[in-house]
């Protein structure tokens, strides 16, 4: 059960970097936080589409990535 647990672990925290360097960044730089501000007021048709997605799939993983390191951690002592 632990390897099985460990395996599951390892193909989670790939997972999880995939989805975070696939999101888009938030600013880019000094010009980022400059104009930022009007960007997320005009810009929310964008957080519809991929990046929403990506959002929620972080998410998931990162819960998974905790409950699966605890288990883990768990079967190791």
């Amino acid at each position: 059960m632990a390897l099985a647990a460990k395996i599951f672990l390892a193909v989670i925290s790939i997972c999880l970097i995939v989805v975070i360097l696939m999101q888009s960044s938030k600013s880019a730089g000094l010009s980022g936080s400059i104009g930022g501000g009007a960007e997320q007021l005009f810009g929310k048709a964008k957080a519809r589409g991929i990046d929403a997605l990506l959002q929620r799939l972080t998410t998931i993983f990162a819960i998974l990535f905790i409950v699966t390191t605890l288990l883990v951690g768990y079967f190791i002592k």
